[in-house]
């Protein structure tokens, strides 16, 4: 039962210590959210991203867990190392000494971290650089300015305060992964989309009581996110089960092999990677008009933005472009293929080598557009019942896709913990293995 497993994590005196570490770090990180970088005038920088929603200023903000609407020290959130991350990611394809770390192990694995280190700082201090200037130009609807004393002086100091608070809040992902429970970076990012939710359930009940909403829409709401976070759950599990085959083979006296397992394919192999692309290449064209004032450009900031059917269209384009691109950089059929031959795997009916390939790849293809089609459904769902519902908050996209993603690796990673101490977790048999097959 869910209660017995919940009580069963304090009997395990290294997870509890884990866990406790772990929400100790992230209430450090929401404690900094509130530090405002010196020089700035909160209440004209709230008014401009009050107009500013729908724009690349609005996805970073939702990344850094409203961070950046306050410009706290932590302004840039963890993006600067996302980016960095899978801007290495994709050159490992591409640069020859990169695609060597990564087969090297835990040495390579290292060094391709250090890397990704350094490329967060110098996105970083970029980032903050093109922040400050930014905001010297920002003003309120007022007419107030949104930075008190410009010029390099404030320049400098915003670059400096932001770069530190990004290289601290990585410090505290790899804290989090390496002593505590689950992957830090992405409950850093968790925590700071969960810290909006009592914003959201307050709105609710204020439309509630004044009668903007009534509560049968409240039920039905309801409902449908039950079932949306229970579509997602299925999703991200679900994967499709190629049958694999190793003959049997004699080493000295002993045989080995003979056995059947299965090569595992994800629906969803690239996971929230496509619609975060997605959004920063569309949202760019608005995010430019919010400083530069040219008719033309606000005309294609206004027809970019999230409820108009050319947002929406390309939206969804992009994402089906990122789930393949993504998928192919990051799966090679012919690898799989050559470490199956040479450990003695085949797939039945299937010959080894080229033949294999080329079968993994027509199944990969297949089960993507699945995932494609299911990212897109997720991601456009937002703007529906925004626009056609009238929801006062933001249900779906990538932030969904993100906290049930997480939440479910961090959920079987307790269960991990306790399941090898013999303890029964959070559900009976079969939690966290996949359900959903393609």
């Amino acid at each position: 039962m869910i209660g017995d497993g919940f009580g069963n994590i304090f009997k395990i005196p290294e997870l509890k210590k884990r866990i406790l570490f772990t929400l100790a770090l992230l209430v450090v990180y929401r404690v900094g959210v509130h530090i405002p970088t010196p020089g700035i005038d909160t209440v004209a920088l709230a008014s401009f991203f009050n107009q500013a929603r729908g724009t690349l200023l609005g996805l970073f903000d939702m990344f850094s867990g409203g961070a950046l609407q306050r410009l706290s020290v932590f302004a840039l959130g963890i993006m600067p190392y996302i980016s960095a991350a899978i801007i290495l990611e994709l050159l490992t394809v591409t640069i020859p000494h990169l695609e060597r770390l990564k087969k090297e192990g835990e040495q390579g694995r290292k060094k391709i971290t250090q890397y990704t280190r350094y490329g967060t700082i110098l996105l970083s201090v970029i980032q903050g650089f093109g922040i400050s200037v930014g905001l010297e130009k920002m003003a309120s609807p007022g007419g107030a300015p949104v930075v008190i004393f410009p010029g390099w002086g404030f320049r400098i100091m915003t670059v400096i305060t932001l770069t530190a608070g990004t290289a601290f809040i990585m410090w505290l992902g790899e804290q989090i992964t390496e002593r505590g429970i689950g992957n830090g970076i992405s409950l850093i990012i968790f925590a700071g989309i969960i810290a909006r939710m009592p914003n959201a359930i307050g709105n609710t009940f204020r439309l509630l009581s004044t009668g903007e909403m009534g509560t049968f829409a409240i039920i039905i709401l309801t409902v449908l996110m039950v079932a949306v976070v229970a579509f997602i759950v299925y999703m991200e599990q679900g994967q499709r089960r190629i049958t694999v085959q190793y003959a049997k083979r004699v080493v000295g006296r002993k045989m080995y092999g003979g056995q059947s397992t299965h090569l595992p394919l994800k629906v969803n192999t690239s996971g929230v990677i496509p619609p975060i692309f997605a959004s920063s290449i569309i949202m760019f064209p608005a995010t430019i008009a919010s400083f530069v004032a040219v008719p033309w450009m606000q005309s294609v900031a206004s027809a970019m933005r999230p409820g108009n059917i050319a947002y929406e269209v390309l939206y969804v384009g992009f994402i089906f472009f990122f789930c393949y691109f993504y998928t192919a950089i990051t799966f090679n059929p012919s690898d799989v293929a050559d470490n199956m031959k040479k450990q003695g795997g085949y797939i039945p009916g299937i010959r080894p080598g080229k033949r294999t390939a080329d079968y993994i790849d027509r199944v990969l293809t297949r089960i993507t557009l699945g995932g494609a089609i299911y990212v897109s459904a997720v991601c456009v769902l937002p703007s529906v019942l925004m626009t056609k519902f009238n929801v006062p908050f933001y249900f779906g996209g990538t932030a969904l896709l993100i906290v049930v993603g997480v939440a479910i690796d961090t959920v079987q990673q307790i269960e991990s913990h306790m399941l090898t101490r013999h303890y029964e977790g959070f559900l009976k048999k079969g939690s966290g293995r996949s359900k959903g097959r393609f």
